[in-house]
């Protein structure tokens, strides 16, 4: 996930147009329509860039009233810059033993999940209640991803379906989906989000 990042920052950076909107928020806020007009190009426009520098986590927001002011996320950008440095310049023991530590960690996580699925879980794969805690609630929800495919669109009627297989509150297990970045909704058609999108903060 490290070295995906660091992909994502540097496209992010890829555009010309994008690092000279990155170095006039370096010295004060601007809306877009101000960026437009420094820069000569339409609102649309900058509204494209905005959204690529904003994924990227380089830009943060602030609202006044009607009008919302973009300013650079310095932190992100020193972060993702000396990121680079160290995954280029890691001496290769180093690299080892931070494989051997991600692994370890790994496989901790992977046994805290497997405990959290045999309690919430019965032995026929039936959800007994939703965590509250929200680490358990990703692995329970994780847990009934299973058998949804990345790509493939999906009715509303076949998500709950689905998710009756688990637990019969579908409409709040297909909630949770969303709000967990899981899934996607639009019109009705539901879509699974990659994993790399999904919600991993508490």
């Amino acid at each position: 996930m490290q070295l995906n990042r660091i992909i994502n920052f540097h496209k992010a950076l890829s555009d010309p147009t994008r690092i000279r909107i990155l170095a006039i928020l370096a010295k004060e806020p601007h809306h877009g329509q101000a960026l437009a007009e420094r820069l000569g190009i339409t609102p649309s426009t900058i509204t494209h860039h905005m959204a690529r520098l904003r994924d990227a986590g380089l830009v943060k927001t602030r609202r006044e009233k009607n009008t919302i002011y973009f300013s650079l996320e310095e932190m992100t950008l020193q972060q993702d810059a000396q990121a680079t440095i160290n995954v280029i310049l890691e001496p290769a023991n180093n690299r080892l033993m931070k494989i051997e530590w991600e692994a370890s960690i790994l496989d901790s996580l992977e046994k805290e999940r497997d405990g959290v699925l045999r309690n919430f879980f019965t032995p026929d794969g039936k959800l007994k209640q939703i965590p509250v805690q929200h680490k358990k609630k990703r692995f329970v929800l994780e847990r009934m991803l299973e058998g949804l495919v990345v790509g493939r669109k999906y009715s509303e009627k076949e998500i709950n379906e689905h998710i009756k297989n688990f637990y019969p509150d579908y409409a709040t297990i297909r909630r949770e989906f969303i709000i967990y970045r899981y899934m996607y909704r639009d019109n009705g058609i539901y879509e699974m989000n990659p994993p790399e999108l999904w919600k991993r903060e508490d």
